[in-house]
């Protein structure tokens, strides 16, 4: 297959206005009613507006996402896979019209585009859930996303861009798809393989993706995602580091290296064939596609969301409409006898073969231990080391939950001392009453002002944490849900663990030092958990402790214990 001429659909689609229609739009956007976009937001509309997502001129309206949803086509017939569409709130959405214009903006106010409204509905985010993703398991990424965070109601409609979101970092390695499409005509690469990742790069991929641009004849395009990927990934600062040390080990002038501001969905299958448009649209003519590729891991029960190889399958079915030939992963391993990487189905019978997973990878980081040669390059070992260092050397928090009167601020002081007493890590108490006086005391008792008030305590947590302190927080934080969005903050930047302070109703209630039960069961106070308002115990907390059988002290040095055998403190 040659250098591809055409865009998924036809031509590669640019919707910026020029110059002098762009200022006219931005000083008529000052009129119409905004959205603040959010993180994925941001990654679909660079991806609209600079191509990337051609033949598609705006967010999905109801019946390409219906269409898309339910037979990965436009209401055209064009393949697509994932919907893509801007969800916003309800209250935003109720007095929405057809035909009416809406600025679409960053997180700084700045406007990027102005969508023209062709629709607004409310989607059935189950139905979707099932045909996009394979089911409805709330461990799935994608899916948590969707029910948990995306908003309620869709808007569709095309966009006129006004400028590009901005980038301050790596600013040499974000190419549109027009720009990528340059710098291969200038460098005369007619054959183009891309090598999708969203992780660190290591000998047997540097060894995979040189073999694979060998077979495909075909030179490399390393095309990592660097907006939003699976929670708990190595963040891409780190990543484009490791990437940037990684190609003078390739050949010279074989190789190149561009960054993709992608929102992945994790979405398996389906995601391969749009990772496969979305490199066609960049001009690439192959696309190496591995064992599982997007999969995101394992269900509730154990098993895997997707086939090992169901979305090599899939993008076979597919790879004449899609324009871009699969180069199919091939599993190498470390033959020691050979001192070299084979294909896992090439190895002999009495052949010992070495291999390190991601998981025992992350281990030797954590524990830092040694990472032998032949499994990474030093260079890159040296960047993943400088800012994934040992457990002992990372930021952490400890995050109590309980009833009123369950006896958590009496742990968490007890704590407190003996965490500054073993010293190494500056340590910070936000106790429950204390951030309600002092940062939320604006705040009721409602659901939706609980639920603000943990998100700011976890917000803290997640900056001290980020920092290497150590935040302990002491509020009784009832509902399941935010307690799980307070670990999606804190677990990508340090460690986290959650004790259930488990101390019965009854024994809480008898404690009363404050009169708070005996207010709430006489109806002066509304809305109070364990009476008016439920407590959503956590099903597997780090640690549960009942403080009618072990006293405050105990207690504390029972999670002490805890953290050392995790590895956080020595």
């Amino acid at each position: 297959m040659g250098a591809l001429k055409e865009a998924h659909g036809g031509a590669l689609k640019e919707l910026y206005l020029d110059e002098r229609a762009a200022a006219e739009a931005k000083r008529r956007s000052k009129e119409l009613r905004s959205w603040d976009l959010t993180e994925r937001q941001i990654c679909d509309l660079e991806l609209l507006l600079n191509g990337a997502f051609s033949p598609l001129d705006g967010f999905l309206g109801r019946a390409d996402y219906e269409a898309v949803r339910d037979q990965m086509r436009l209401a055209s017939g064009i393949l697509w896979p994932i919907p893509i569409t801007l969800d916003v709130t309800r209250e935003f959405a109720k007095d929405l019209r057809a035909g009416e214009e809406i600025v679409l903006r960053d997180r700084e106010g700045v406007a990027l585009a102005i969508m023209t409204v062709a629709d607004v509905w409310e989607p059935d985010k189950r139905l979707e859930a099932v045909a996009v993703f394979g089911c409805d398991d709330d461990a799935h990424p994608g899916v948590r996303y969707l029910m948990r965070h995306a908003g309620s109601v869709y808007v569709g409609g095309r966009l006129q861009g006004l400028e590009a979101p901005t980038h301050y970092d790596f600013r040499h390695l974000r190419d549109s798809p027009a720009e990528l499409r340059a710098r291969f005509r200038k460098l005369g690469w007619r054959r183009v393989i891309a090598f999708q990742t969203r992780n660190p790069m290591h000998r047997a991929h540097q060894e995979l993706t040189f073999r694979a641009a060998q077979m495909a004849e075909a030179n490399l395009l390393i095309h990592p995602v660097v907006g939003m990927t699976k929670p708990g990934d190595v963040d891409h600062y780190t990543r484009v580091r490791c990437y940037e040390r990684l190609l003078p080990h390739y050949p010279e002038q074989t190789t190149t290296l561009s960054l993709l501001p992608l929102a992945m969905r994790m979405a398996g299958p389906r995601e391969a064939v749009w990772h496969g448009i979305i490199r066609k649209n960049y001009g690439c003519t192959h696309l190496i596609v591995g064992r599982d590729h997007a999969g995101p891991g394992r269900r509730s029960d154990g098993t895997p969301f997707y086939g090992e190889y169901e979305a090599q399958e899939l993008f076979r079915k597919h790879e004449d409409e899609i324009g871009v030939s699969m180069v199919p992963f091939h599993a190498l391993v470390y033959a020691q006898d050979r001192a070299q990487y084979v294909q896992q189905d090439e190895i002999q019978p009495g052949e010992t073969v070495l291999d390190i997973s991601g998981t025992e990878l992350r281990r030797r980081l954590r524990e830092g231990l040694d990472i032998p040669d032949w499994f990474s390059f030093p260079d890159v070992i040296e960047e993943l080391r400088r800012t994934h260092p040992p457990r002992h050397r990372q930021g952490f928090t400890v995050f109590f939950t309980g009833l009123s009167g369950s006896g958590k601020s009496t742990i968490a002081n007890a704590l407190l001392v003996k965490l500054m007493e073993l010293g190494g890590r500056s340590v910070t108490l936000l106790d429950g009453d204390l951030v309600r006086k002092n940062l939320s005391s604006e705040l009721g008792f409602s659901r939706e002002h609980r639920d603000l008030n943990i998100l700011r305590i976890g917000y803290v947590a997640s900056e001290i944490t980020k920092a290497g302190g150590i935040a302990i927080c002491a509020p009784i934080a009832p509902y399941a849900a935010t307690r799980q969005k307070v670990r999606d903050m804190i677990e990508p930047v340090g460690g986290f663990l959650e004790v259930h302070v488990a101390t019965p109703l009854e024994v809480c209630e008898g404690r009363d030092r404050k009169g708070l039960y005996a207010k709430a069961r006489a109806g002066i106070l509304k809305e109070f958990t364990g009476i008016s308002d439920p407590y959503e115990a956590p099903e597997t907390p780090e640690l549960r402790i009942d403080t009618t059988k072990l006293p405050p002290d105990m207690a504390a040095q029972q999670i002490v214990l805890k953290l050392e055998a995790l590895g956080f403190i020595r």
